[in-house]
């Protein structure tokens, strides 16, 4: 590695770039603030522009390794969908979206619907030309999980491998950068997780920590190893929004959390058959075309109680979900996963 991973001073940001993040800024809290005023509309998408993914990462089922990239025509009808929704920011994911050849098209449309453009990526095929270009499409925020600081049969996402890459975004992107490391799933030495945040911070990103869950999306409890370096990765910065997130306490010590999970409404999870689903994990609930969804299943399913949340371990949806917690008692409930593949709909008295 070219400078030492445990470095923690964050290197200084150049003007144009806090001017861009200042800017940034703005606009999130613009977002938060329309959020907080109607509840008719989702506040984050993440759409998927391909399913398929270079890496093989043994904890994760959302990848395969032959998929078809969407075309870019209908990748810019489900984008344009979104926008007519109200959505405030869509994050691209996959699978490996950087696979996709016409990307950058796909984020520069996501900026034209007004919309803030995320991406989630393993962060492989990222050079400094790809950053650039990434800057230009008008990309607002990257994350990239570490699983390791070196390789193994569990995950290739590792810290040898990418810390170039990471110097590279660190030297050119004016987008902002969050590191997540990981405890759990399997990963063979929790330490690891230290290590990463820790050259994270060093080069000037955000820096994050996440339990990995299980193949349903549910509760895996940390063991005391992984529990210790969870406590203190979270020690180490304010900037990481975990520090305050009960949600993901309650996790570590192996506790169900009580709140109103909004997915299917402030939360969308758009798979590259251009269907809603819930999330990640419950993909078949509700399944309904995109180009068919309306206000109206946005505002049902925000209304709508998941059996499922209260094992729940997918940090984005219950962050998204947060900005409702005080307010709109859910009126009916569903389960994901019922037998038939149809959730039972009760109506709550």
């Amino acid at each position: 590695m070219s400078q030492p991973a445990t470095q923690t001073n964050p290197r200084p940001m150049p003007l144009r770039r806090r001017v861009k993040a200042a800017t940034r800024r703005l606009r999130e809290l613009g977002s938060i603030a329309s959020a907080l005023v109607s509840t008719g509309h989702p506040y984050m998408a993440q759409i998927v522009p391909m399913r398929r993914c270079n890496l093989a990462c043994t904890y994760c089922n959302e990848y395969d390794d032959h998929s078809k990239p969407v075309p870019l025509d209908e990748m810019l009808r489900r984008i344009d969908d979104l926008g007519r929704l109200g959505t405030s920011v869509i994050t691209i994911s996959g699978g490996e979206p950087l696979l996709h050849p016409e990307l950058d098209q796909i984020i520069a449309r996501i900026r034209k619907t007004g919309a803030i453009a995320g991406m989630i990526t393993n962060g492989y095929l990222l050079n400094a030309e790809r950053i650039q270009r990434l800057n230009k499409a008008g990309l607002d925020h990257m994350q990239i999980s570490i699983d390791n600081v070196m390789p193994d049969d569990v995950s290739k996402k590792s810290l040898k491998v990418l810390d170039q890459r990471l110097i590279w975004l660190a030297e050119h992107a004016d987008f902002h950068v969050n590191i997540n490391s990981v405890v759990g799933g399997g990963i063979a030495n929790p330490q690891d997780a230290y290590t990463v945040s820790t050259r994270a911070l060093g080069l000037g990103f955000s820096s994050t920590i996440g339990i990995i869950h299980d193949g349903d999306g549910q509760l895996k409890p940390l063991g005391e190893k992984e529990r210790s370096v969870w406590d203190a990765v979270r020690k180490l910065t304010r900037r990481s929004y975990s520090r305050f997130n009960h949600f993901q306490e309650a996790i570590a010590n192996g506790q169900t959390n009580d709140w109103r999970c909004r997915a299917g409404g402030r939360y969308l999870y758009v798979c590259e058959n251009g269907l809603v689903h819930y999330c990640s994990q419950q993909r078949g609930f509700p399944a309904k075309p995109l180009r068919e969804y309306t206000t109206a299943d946005v505002k049902r399913e925000f209304l709508t109680e998941k059996t499922c949340s209260p094992n729940c371990t997918i940090s984005c949806v219950h962050q998204v979900s947060y900005i409702d917690h005080w307010r709109s008692p859910q009126t009916s409930t569903t389960s994901p996963g019922a037998p038939h593949g149809h959730g039972e709909l009760v109506q709550i008295q």
